[in-house]
């Protein structure tokens, strides 16, 4: 008799240890869904979006549905998987969209030659706002959408600058 009452003690703690993990596992799938393919947090430095962003880096809020339903335009700041480097990812202004003619600066260190492109389809042209130290659509060339992670909404650190971009 002793023992069914120890057993039965030991089921409904069971249950509740199964419940509790059932809980913690569908928060866990709702993060990573959330973080994955709605809204994520994003860390973000160097010197090709001054004056924009810091130097130093910034946390922006990036929304990743964007990109998916065609909802990009000139002058969205994007998050866009590098396409000479597809560990690192890189922040950058829209300029132009397929079919839109660019002209852009070829060489804005050496010389004034300006140079007229359009836009292929399916790519954007994407330019960093410090255009004398941004790696950007003037040397890879346009960038296929495919490569657009998600488009930046607000910066949320530090405190000083939080806002919309």
């Amino acid at each position: 008799m002793r023992l069914f009452q120890y057993l039965s003690q030991w089921k409904s703690k069971a249950k509740d240890g199964v419940q509790q993990s059932l809980l913690i596992a569908k928060f866990l799938c709702l993060l990573h869904v959330t973080n994955n393919y709605v809204f994520s947090p994003v860390m973000v430095y160097g010197p090709s979006m001054l004056p924009t962003l810091n130097l130093t880096g910034d946390v922006l809020l990036v929304e990743h549905l964007s990109p998916l339903l065609d909802k990009l335009g000139p002058g969205d700041i994007i998050l866009v998987r590098s396409p000479d480097n597809p560990r690192k990812t890189v922040t950058k202004r829209i300029i132009g969209m397929e079919g839109d003619t660019v002209t852009f600066l070829a060489d804005p260190s050496r010389s004034d030659q300006y140079i007229s492109l359009k836009v292929p389809k399916g790519h954007v042209w994407i330019q960093g706002d410090n255009i004398y130290a941004s790696k950007d659509s003037r040397q890879l060339g346009p960038i296929p959408c495919g490569l657009i992670l998600g488009k930046v909404l607000y910066r949320v650190w530090p405190p000083k600058g939080f806002g919309s971009l």
